[in-house]
């Protein structure tokens, strides 16, 4: 084993044994950890001040055959596996020299039911066609909740899953369904390219790592009006502004034509936020979920998003329920407290009337 990768175990073994999620490299600097959202100097790893010439040949090694690649555009993104944690790194130059920023995933693909969201995602692995959205911003879980639904469609049922990624995160061991993953930059050139031929791979269910332009958007809804179920991200706050978002990418022209076809697509937009847990050290999970009924779907063809979230409160029956409202929920379950209830939420006024 080289000196580098005995380095990154090290820094990794480190980072995993005290429940961390993320490691900042940087050169002249103590190598950082993200502990329940905030960073401290990882301790008990003697490496001290990292070179940047030590970084340099730790980039080198990690990246492989992607170092060209990151030599000509300054950056890359790869997942690799270090002291037995699969990690999603990204390699980027800062000033001169390089830097990095190392995600640890999940041991294992945690079940769908533990993570805590609301009841009705619970039905994602049932469905059969239309597209999901799952949002938020960079760190919150929008990875483990994907892959908690696939792997549980993976136990239930035979189908063919193909998945889109930048990178790959996790890895599947194929149950009932055949999965086929496929890495950005290493099986495909692109989001838009996978998926100019992914409906000549026959898949029943796909999923898109995010959904970052028109080639994109496109594609995804020609393969939820042909039949095909599809999930992505985005890195959007809530659901009215993930539709925003999807149409907003379009000239004006397109729009309506955009929107009519979210409005016959979309079956759900789950977005999540991971917050100071009250009690102790972690997290808790906040989101919003938005199930798609005919009402909504009226808002959405009609381009009258911001009517959208009081649509979302009116419809529990059917299992949304809005950001706000989850916090008020949390709160009153004693997994937050009323200020980060407040500084989260979208309307204060409305959390702080909820909480008296």
């Amino acid at each position: 084993m080289s000196s580098n990768s005995q380095l990154l175990n090290k820094l990794v073994a480190a980072a995993h044994s005290v429940g961390a999620t993320d490691i900042h490299l940087s050169a002249g600097r103590l190598p950082r950890v993200r502990i329940d959202g905030s960073l401290q100097d990882l301790g008990d790893v003697a490496t001290g001040a990292l070179a940047s010439d030590a970084i340099d040949a730790l980039a080198h090694q990690i990246s492989g055959d992607a170092y060209a690649k990151l030599e000509e555009q300054g950056e890359v993104d790869l997942a690799v596996t270090a002291a037995d944690v699969r990690c999603r790194i990204n390699i980027y130059r800062a000033q001169g020299d390089y830097a990095m920023a190392i995600r640890l995933l999940a041991d294992s693909i945690p079940p769908l039911a533990s993570l805590g969201l609301p009841p009705a995602v619970l039905e994602f692995p049932h469905l059969t066609r239309g597209i999901v959205l799952v949002t938020g911003e960079t760190g919150s879980g929008k990875s483990t909740t994907l892959a908690s639904v696939l792997n549980q469609i993976n136990q239930e049922r035979s189908v063919h899953i193909v998945t889109l990624e930048d990178p790959i995160e996790y890895l599947y061991e194929p149950a009932r369904a055949s999965i086929d993953q496929r890495e950005v930059g290493k099986d495909t050139i692109s989001f838009a390219s996978g998926l100019r031929s992914v409906l000549r791979q026959d898949p029943d269910i796909i999923l898109i790592g995010e959904m970052r332009d028109t080639e994109t958007i496109e594609a995804a809804l020609t393969a939820a009006e042909t039949g095909h179920l599809v999930f992505a991200t985005l890195h959007t706050a809530s659901a009215a502004e993930s539709i925003d978002r999807l149409v907003g990418v379009f000239p004006a022209e397109r729009q309506p034509q955009i929107r009519m076809q979210l409005s016959t697509t979309l079956e759900a937009v789950l977005t999540q936020q991971l917050l100071p847990a009250k009690e102790g050290p972690g997290r808790a999970l906040a989101c919003e979920l938005m199930v798609v009924n005919p009402a909504i779907r009226n808002l959405i063809r009609e381009g009258k998003t911001p009517q959208i979230a009081n649509t979302i409160a009116t419809s529990a029956e059917e299992g949304s329920i809005t950001f706000d409202n989850m916090l008020i929920r949390m709160v009153r379950a004693g997994q937050i407290s009323a200020t980060t209830a407040q500084e989260a939420a979208h309307d204060r006024d409305y959390v702080s009337r909820g909480l008296h």
